[in-house]
């Protein structure tokens, strides 16, 4: 699918949690098979020699394990706090009010690996930060961040290449 045909299959809801929010909701691009292998390819072509995927809690779960079929490469979660059973990097970050928390394990990665990392959406940055550290703290190194959509007015790529300058972004969309 091209990426007009992707756009058609994310519903804009207005208002949604709370006023003055338009949400995207991607659940009719998900239940679209072949819709989800394009956004994997598209995600995936520029991975840089990845040798792992990465994926946030909880939609980037789902591009990351499809990027992984189509390509035979392992899949790292990176969790909300208390999700993993084994030893944890923790990292907390910012939210518009308070903080929150992500882990990996210790070993979901080996020094020197390259990780591609993907999620949804690339908003203020602050997330994608934080799952970037958490690999790093692994030994591994983030080459290239994969999003479906990047909100540009809330200028999170733009806080990533100031911390990150060696890892590229590519968006899929960008509203």
């Amino acid at each position: 699918m091209n990426k007009q045909e992707l756009r058609t299959l994310i519903r804009d809801i207005p208002d949604y949690p709370s006023p003055g929010v338009l949400f995207r909701d991607i659940t009719p691009l998900l239940r679209d098979g072949n819709a989800l292998a394009s956004v994997a390819e598209f995600m995936s072509a520029e991975d840089k020699g990845a040798d792992l995927i990465a994926g946030i809690e909880a939609r980037g779960f789902f591009f990351a394990a499809a990027i992984g079929v189509q390509s035979k490469r392992g899949v790292i979660p990176i969790r909300k706090a208390g999700k993993l059973p084994h030893d944890v990097h923790r990292q907390e970050y910012g939210l518009e009010y308070g903080s929150d928390v992500i882990e990996i394990h210790k070993d979901a990665a080996l020094p020197g690996e390259k990780v591609l990392l993907v999620d949804d959406v690339l908003a203020t940055g602050g997330t994608l930060a934080a799952a970037i550290k958490l690999i790093h703290a692994t030994g591994a190194k983030v080459t290239s961040v994969g999003v479906l959509l990047e909100i540009a007015a809330l200028g999170g790529r733009e806080k990533l290449q100031a911390e990150f300058p060696d890892i590229e972004i590519h968006a899929i969309f960008i509203v």
